[in-house]
């Protein structure tokens, strides 16, 4: 195994209250109000990712609608590029102000404030008048995305239950798919419109998983971790109570995770200056349609349930497997785009489409079932709103250079162009296996020192395992809660 491989030889934190959390055998759905608060993460935080895919879906949906080629004279090339690319470089240009808000101002906050940015940038895009309106458009959209993903996919980890949290973070990938299916359907439907509404209904539609954003986020908590780094414990430990003990403020549970995330935000806190040196100083039209919705169902469908199946299997393992795949699938995929391109067979343009659909399954095990439930993983507190931060930086970065290259490469080069991809991820292979360290098993604060000294891990371990077993709790004792609160349930139902 590469030098990443585990950590348990890390700094990583003994899994105490992970051994705790497993003891506890009531599933979620029959806890009253940590249902209510999943129930309401679906539209204020996994709805976010609907956004980023049904920019994605419209977006490449309307190029073939009539009226839209049309209006914006036929765009092709290095236009055509920017037009898809402003999106990304809108992102890029918000990335630098993102931590700062999720830190100063909440998670929350940051979901409105950039949910409304959307807001107007839809608004924009369904008014524009011209190129310049719709470029403009494109970029507050894109301007926006980043403020509210690093906070939702922040906030989801840190509100979820430490049962859930990582089917909870892979979720939030998966939305992306519902998003892309209904821009791609509902483009595929408006285009028989006559005229400029075939294109505008659709960029206007887009800002209504905003709507619900703006609409229903402080229905929802704040992230406890960013109440304690914010000295409002009390607040932390009345949601925590609320949500994690369904209203037991004598939980041993909570009380342990509360002492854990205290000492470790101080010891982060304590160890960091929070800025952004720290990063470095530790380690035919119908067909056409018909073909982008049917691959987004299928994105939905693998990506969900890869989602679901995240806790089953070694981070590690599953980012090795989508490497690797996406390797042969992009090779298989060269050498058939060139056969075709030259023999023309019909046989060899069906399978074309195969890899096409083959590389979803292989991009979702990892890129997208595991992306922000590593990330959420792999930064403390501290660092985690600008650790996502740079993340979007890097991504929006190669979206804004594929979608404004790839074209004019395709054109150029053909499908030589692919071999380029192929080297690419064979590096990503290396990387994955050399620098991905594992982080499965362990709660937040358990992964928090992770590449630091093993002594801040144990003092982290020592408040948890103090809070757990020097007040006389032991697993006994949790397991009676647990039995307590089923009994409970059953006496509501």
């Amino acid at each position: 195994m590469g030098q990443g491989g585990d950590s348990h030889n890390a700094g990583a934190g003994d899994p105490i209250l992970t051994l705790a959390v497993e003891q506890d055998t009531v599933p979620w759905y029959k806890k009253r109000n940590l249902r209510y608060l999943y129930l309401m993460l679906v539209p204020t935080c996994m709805g976010i990712e609907i956004t980023s895919g049904w920019d994605s879906g419209m977006i490449n949906a309307v190029q073939i609608v009539p009226a839209w080629k049309t209006y914006f004279g036929h765009p092709a090339g290095a236009l055509q590029g920017i037009l898809a690319a402003m999106y990304s470089l809108g992102a890029i240009c918000s990335l630098p102000i993102v931590p700062i808000v999720n830190d100063k101002l909440g998670r929350r906050w940051a979901i409105f404030i950039g949910s409304w940015i959307m807001i107007f940038g839809a608004i924009l895009q369904g008014a524009s008048n011209g190129v310049g309106m719709y470029l403009a458009a494109r970029w507050f959209l894109g301007f926006g995305i980043p403020m509210c993903i690093v906070a939702a996919s922040s906030l989801l980890g840190e509100l979820g239950y430490p049962k859930e949290r990582p089917i909870l973070t892979s979720l939030f990938n998966a939305s992306y798919f519902v998003g892309a299916i209904l821009a791609a359907g509902i483009t595929f439907g408006t285009q028989k419109i006559s005229g400029d509404w075939s294109w505008r209904i659709p960029s206007l539609l887009q800002m209504a998983p905003s709507l619900f954003q703006v609409s229903l986020i402080f229905l929802i908590p704040e992230s406890p971790r960013f109440l304690i780094s914010k000295d409002r414990h009390e607040e932390a430990r009345a949601i925590l109570i609320k949500y994690h003990a369904e209203g037991d403020a004598s939980s041993p549970l909570v009380n342990a995770e509360i002492a854990q995330i205290e000492t470790t935000i101080k010891l982060e806190l304590e160890a960091s200056k929070r800025s952004w040196l720290d990063m470095l100083r530790t380690p035919g039209m119908r067909k056409r349609g018909k073909i982008n919705i049917g691959r987004s169902c299928w994105d939905l469908v693998n990506g969900v349930t890869l989602a679901l199946v995240v806790k089953r299997f070694r981070r590690r393992t599953m980012y090795l497997v989508c490497t690797c795949s996406l390797l042969v699938v992009y090779v298989g995929w060269t050498i058939t785009q060139q056969q075709f391109l030259v023999t023309q067979k019909a046989a060899l343009g069906n399978l074309v489409l195969f890899w096409i659909f083959l590389y979803s399954p292989c991009y979702n095990t990892g890129y997208n079932a595991l992306t922000y439930t590593f990330l959420v993983e792999l930064f403390p507190f501290a660092q985690r709103a600008r650790g996502i931060a740079i993340f979007q930086f890097f991504g929006r970065g190669a979206g804004f250079f594929n979608t404004f290259v790839n074209p004019i490469g395709l054109d150029n080069i053909g499908w030589k162009y692919l071999i380029t991809y192929c080297c690419w991820i064979a590096f990503e292979i290396c990387v994955v296996y050399f620098l991905f360290p594992e982080t499965s098993g362990r709660t937040l604060e358990e992964l928090a020192f992770l590449f630091e000294d093993h002594a801040l891990a144990d003092k982290a371990t020592a408040a948890t395992d103090k809070q757990l077993h020097g007040g006389s709790i032991t697993m006994n004792e949790i397991a009676d809660k647990n039995e307590a609160v089923q009994v409970e349930n059953k006496q509501v139902a």
